[in-house]
């Protein structure tokens, strides 16, 4: 498959500011740092589509991007970058507002065919876990992915995948998938869970 076009369309503050919904979206969801970011430039084979930064927070709304493939089932969609839970240098008030914004997206959005759930494949927390009790209560199986799989020596990479299938509460049998954006690791996986869910 390949990517034919991939551009950054509208950044939401308000749910009134969504699409009409006339696409279908794939939204990306996680921690403060978790790599988001990284993940959808490595999925869209750009470098900086999505604005990268060391500084936890930085993305403060809710960012839709409009892709383009030269798959039939996925001509066309949003990837939706939320902003992201937990640690991040802004103050209370402007996360107190995050929280009701990310409800309104990832429980009543129409269009949303998938989330994807990104954990650190060295660091899971107990807010990962809250977050993926809470998407499963609102109707959403995740694909959890686990970025940053590069950082895991091969003698860490079991006892590490391990560790977030204890932490999540998922069993053995779950998918769970390494990611790396520096090496692409995972990238075809991922886009292959997009491609079953455009399908159902």
């Amino acid at each position: 498959m390949k990517i034919v076009s991939a551009e950054f369309i509208r950044s939401c503050l308000t749910p009134e500011q969504f699409p009409p919904g006339d696409l279908a979206e794939i939204a990306v969801v996680g921690r403060s740092n978790v790599g988001k970011s990284s993940l959808i430039n490595s999925l869209l084979h750009r470098r900086d589509l999505a604005k990268v930064s060391r500084t936890p927070g930085k993305t403060r709304a809710v960012n839709l991007f409009q892709v383009s493939t030269s798959d039939p089932d996925l001509s066309m969609f949003y990837l939706v970058d939320l902003p992201g839970y937990g640690f991040a240098k802004v103050s209370r008030d402007t996360r107190a507002q995050w929280a009701p914004l990310l409800e309104a997206y990832l429980a009543d959005r129409g269009p949303l065919l998938g989330v994807v759930l990104l954990v650190e494949s060295r660091v899971v927390t107990d807010q990962d876990r809250q977050t993926l009790a809470w998407l499963r209560s609102i109707g959403h199986n995740p694909l959890i992915v686990a970025t940053k799989a590069d950082k895991l020596k091969p003698s860490e990479r079991v006892r590490g995948l391990r560790n977030i299938h204890l932490h999540l509460g998922i069993s053995e049998g779950e998918l769970l998938i390494p990611y790396s954006s520096v090496t692409a690791e995972g990238r075809d996986r991922v886009w292959g869970i997009f491609k079953d869910w455009a399908k159902t």
